[in-house]
């Protein structure tokens, strides 16, 4: 009797954990130019210990560039201008232009 009630705790404690797991498994690894970051299983991106719904990638020209530039963003904001990507990619003296970390972070810029 106590090794059929020690089988069914063991039982009941697998599935409580099994059920506790989250799906934070890393599908992809991008070994950007700027940083590395991952691709979730879920469809998330995750980089510096924060979780992001969209990667963006922008790309237009800057004033005076002889050529396109295409800014890579992990991002919680569904869309972002690229005069807004450009600015915030390092190129504005004004703080108010960059994103916080938890809003968008630049992975890749080509």
């Amino acid at each position: 009797m106590k090794k059929v009630i020690s089988i069914l705790l063991l039982i009941a404690a697998a599935v409580v954990f099994a059920g506790c797991k989250k799906d934070g498994s890393v599908r992809n690894t991008v070994n950007g130019n700027m940083k590395t970051y991952y691709e979730m299983q879920d469809g998330t991106w995750q980089c510096d210990g924060y979780t992001y719904k969209y990667r963006l990638e922008i790309s237009g020209r800057m004033p005076n560039a002889a050529a396109d530039t295409t800014f890579v963003y992990l991002s919680n904001i569904e869309e972002i201008p690229f005069e807004k990507a450009y600015m915030a990619g390092g190129l504005s003296s004004n703080s108010a232009d960059y994103f916080k970390p938890d809003e968008a972070l630049l992975v890749e810029m080509n």
